[in-house]
């Protein structure tokens, strides 16, 4: 990999982390994702963040290390801005290669890494406004709680304007050779957009009070360069990531998109039969819609269509007197997720007999959800029963625009 060129005597260090593999061991990539990590050279020496053994990373960063005239060996701080296995699992080794450089993260981040890899030595907590002079230049500290670990913090070199911050404004998708968003043409960066907002919906959901927190605290930083730990760094317009990030905030707090996220599952198409007719309905609204099918789609991509649509409809046929199984997923992982405050229409077939609406009605009652009566019915609809799913349709579209 090679050494990329933020400004003078910073450079950013990535590894690429290949399709196939899970994040988390949740969640695809299928467009991979990216490690970075950040060397600032003054008299002494920083690294900005570690990786941990995944797709031979140490490897990557090493090489790119070396492209800048550095090595492991001669680090004098490592900054970890965030404890996760992803930006620390190979600290244990850094640490046999490199014993003299000395560890810095909040204290709860120090904690971590007592408990996590067992080291004692060489390790200094720091907090909020806390300055590490590398001699001719130095990094300023910036605790931001929950974004989304309690000990994660932001890392600024004002002498740059380039904000280091981990997880945070971060993206799935590997990069190749290119890493800054001004060598991407608008197509890419749109689909790069698309990943950062699944990103946002599978990682960073739940913390998104935090999240608007943390960008209130970095307003007065004249930030000319945002450098996250995954995907794209942003020197061309820094501050477009971070706004992304607060209007994804804002999804959590009723700001969601005036759309319709259609999550079904079908076993012999009697309940895609009815849903055909709500699609019909919204559709008469002029409502866009995206639509995902599961389990033939992962579960992370009805999690970011429903994070950022107002209203969704929900079709599943009844299986064994309960929910189809993948749906009840779904919304396990909606109630882990925090998918609050949304307009639900929940439709399905049953064949001898019906039984997911009370499954169903007890999965969600911690959601906060407004919903549509539910519509059922046994084997394929009758037109009849087509004619009302249409209605229903049209229902939840109307409401959709009464929220605008």
């Amino acid at each position: 990999m090679n050494a990329h060129k933020i400004a003078d005597s910073l450079f950013c260090v990535s590894a690429d982390i290949a399709a196939g593999d899970l994040f988390e061991g949740i969640w695809p990539i299928p467009r991979g994702v990216s490690l970075n990590s950040y060397l600032v050279k003054g008299k002494k020496t920083a690294l900005i963040d570690l990786v941990r053994d995944w797709s031979q990373a140490p490897r990557q960063i090493g090489e790119a290390l070396a492209e800048a005239g550095e090595a492991f060996e001669t680090v004098d701080y490592l900054v970890l801005n965030h404890l996760e296995p992803d930006h620390s699992g190979w600290l244990r080794e850094f640490r046999a290669r490199n014993p003299a450089a000395e560890i810095i993260a909040t204290a709860k981040g120090i904690d971590l890494v007592k408990s996590f890899y067992k080291l004692e030595q060489g390790l200094r907590a720091v907090k909020d406004g806390d300055k590490l002079d590398l001699g001719g230049r130095e990094l300023v500290f910036f605790e931001t709680p929950n974004i989304h670990w309690p000990e994660t913090m932001m890392t600024f070199d004002p002498a740059s304007g380039t904000l280091f911050s981990c997880d945070a404004f971060g993206s799935f998708g590997a990069l190749g050779g290119r890493v800054f968003d001004d060598e991407y043409d608008d197509r890419e960066l749109a689909a790069y957009e698309s990943e950062e907002l699944r990103y946002y919906a599978n990682i960073v959901s739940s913390f998104s009070l935090f999240v608007e927190r943390g960008i209130e605290k970095l307003l007065p930083l004249d930030i000319k360069c945002t450098a996250p730990s995954h995907g794209i760094v942003w020197r061309k317009n820094p501050r477009a990531v971070i706004e992304r990030y607060r209007k994804y905030a804002r999804y959590s707090k009723g700001g969601a998109e005036n759309a319709v996220a259609v999550i079904w599952g079908s076993m012999y198409g009697n309940t895609k039969l009815g849903l055909d007719a709500v699609l019909a309905g919204i559709e008469a609204e002029g409502v866009p819609c995206s639509v995902c099918r599961v389990p033939d789609e992962d579960v992370s991509f009805a999690l970011a269509a429903a994070f950022r649509c107002k209203a969704l409809v929900l079709a599943m046929p009844t299986y064994e007197y309960a929910m189809f199984p993948p749906m009840a997923y779904v919304l396990d992982i909606f109630r882990r997720k925090h998918i609050f405050g949304k307009t639900v229409l929940r439709i399905g077939s049953w064949g001898w007999v019906g039984g997911a609406k009370k499954e169903y009605e007890a999965a969600i009652e911690a959601l906060k959800w407004e919903s549509l009566p539910s519509v059922e019915w046994a084997g394929a609809p009758t037109a009849e029963e087509c004619a009302v799913l249409a209605g229903r349709g049209r229902e939840l579209a109307r409401a959709v625009k009464e929220q605008r």
